[in-house]
């Protein structure tokens, strides 16, 4: 009897365990904008891949629209293990102590998606990512979103036109020289919070893809809106080292083909998303959108540009060359 007894006992032990054992790999993938936008989606397609490709043995958990943790809290959390997985703007890691990823925001440094690319899917790109281990941090890949666009209540022709507004951007040292480049005052504000800073008037304007502007109503309490294109805005997928390099080695190659497959997805989407934004905005009626002519192009960038050279001490002469070579961009040649 004793000895069935055991036997039983032993039987429901191992059952328990088995079922343990089944139990999902969760990630906690945080991040602050709306479900629908380029990243939104981008997110939402890796955790249905990751489940695919590993067979349900992962399941990612989506927390859009800062509903876990704002613009400041989520590093802190990854660092901590609070979240698995992030795809923070490359702003943010200046402040994280990673200044090189700085050059994303160099004012036109990337003429287009093209140029782009051959620093994101190139070897620059994979040393920044790199720079971030020692940090607890491992860099997995680049995710696009849009160029850049300002918006104010006045009409935004040359860059005096933005001379002593207050526009909101995100904290970096980057986009603070550029702002006042325009003799504009620049506002660091949590993403989450911009469209009630627009609409109470804290701030007078923004800088954007369309895609953020428009699926976080900033149009509605944004007049114009000018297609300057002057800046990049991408994000970097990271992970929790220590958890990343924890997981087996199947499971991990199964979420690196996941991530590939997504990244391909979130560059696809990224200017599809945008330009739909872009009509959106103008059929909504309560934004006038004016797109800038060559000499008022190159206006903005003979005001802009000289800010490569203000930030080489900040962001390492090093890295902006890199980016040069990779792309091609000559800062003289304006």
């Amino acid at each position: 009897m004793k000895v069935s007894k055991l036997l039983v006992g032993l039987f429901a032990c191992a059952a328990s365990l088995g079922a343990y054992a089944q139990q999902p790999i969760v990630i906690k993938f945080s991040h602050v904008v709306a479900g629908d936008t380029p990243k939104g989606k981008a997110a939402e397609f890796f955790a249905k891949k990751a489940s695919e490709l590993t067979q349900g043995k992962v399941k990612v958990e989506v927390y859009a629209n800062s509903t876990l943790y704002k613009d400041k809290e989520e590093m802190e959390a990854l660092q901590l293990g609070a979240v698995q997985m992030l795809a923070p703007s490359l702003a943010k890691f200046g402040p994280l102590g990673v200044r090189e990823f700085e050059v994303f925001d160099l004012p036109y440094i990337f003429d287009n998606y093209d140029a782009l690319h051959k620093v994101t899917n190139g070897p620059a790109g994979k040393q920044l990512l790199a720079k971030l281990e020692p940090k607890g941090i491992s860099g997995l890949v680049f995710w696009d979103n849009g160029f850049k666009s300002f918006s104010a209540n006045t009409p935004i022709k040359t860059p005096e036109d933005l001379k002593g507004k207050k526009m909101r951007i995100q904290s970096s040292k980057v986009l603070e020289e550029e702002i006042r480049a325009l003799k504009a005052l620049p506002q660091v504000m949590a993403f989450s919070e911009v469209y009630q800073a627009l609409q109470t008037g804290v701030v007078d304007g923004t800088e954007n893809p369309i895609s953020n502007l428009y699926t976080q109503k900033m149009h509605e309490v944004q007049k114009h809106l000018t297609l300057t294109d002057h800046g990049y805005l991408g994000y970097a997928v990271i992970v929790n080292k220590k958890f990343w390099d924890g997981l087996p080695g199947d499971i991990r190659k199964q979420l690196d083909e996941a991530m590939v497959q997504s990244t391909r997805y979130a560059n696809q989407i990224a200017k599809v998303e945008n330009d739909n934004a872009l009509e959106a905005v103008k059929k909504s009626g309560k934004t006038e959108v004016y797109t800038p002519t060559a000499a008022e192009r190159a206006a903005f960038k003979k005001v802009l540009v000289p800010v490569h050279k203000k930030m080489e001490s900040r962001v390492g002469k090093q890295t902006i060359d890199a980016v040069y070579q990779a792309t091609g961009f000559n800062p003289n040649a304006l």
